[in-house]
């Protein structure tokens, strides 16, 4: 939107919402982070990074999910205090407020996060924050 926000997207319900998910983010990173580095650790003969262990592998796959997810909730509050949180990136339109309590991460309305595309085409969307070529 245009210099203002979405209604009700301001004030510290959001705040308060988003920062409750980062400390609620940053503690399973850091679980799983740690849970992933003694296991890796402990394989006998191994190289100290899981190679070829599932389980270990399966606690890095979680430990990066978790910290993508830490990251979408840092990038809704940096648009919390750019001014632009519960706009869609997309189109500029605002996000509802129910989507937005629900996932407060959401970038996109819902028009926009379900295009319409060809079935099994993978639909491509810069990331929050990076510019475009």
């Amino acid at each position: 939107m245009t210099g203002e926000q979405s209604a009700g997207t301001s004030g510290p319900r959001w705040r308060a919402l988003l920062e409750d998910r980062w400390h609620a983010h940053v503690q399973e990173v850091t679980e799983l982070s740690l849970a992933y580095h003694v296991a890796a650790e402990a394989v006998p003969g191994g190289t100290g990074d899981g190679a070829g262990q599932p389980k270990i592998a399966a606690l890095l796959r979680q430990a990066v999910e978790a910290r993508r997810k830490l990251a979408d909730v840092e990038e809704a509050l940096g648009r919390l205090a750019a001014g632009n949180f519960g706009s869609c990136e997309q189109c500029g339109s605002a996000i509802p407020a129910g989507l937005l309590a629900a996932a407060p991460e959401t970038r996109y309305c819902p028009r926009c996060d379900a295009p319409s595309r060809t079935p099994g085409q993978a639909e491509v969307r810069p990331l929050a924050g990076r510019a475009t070529r």
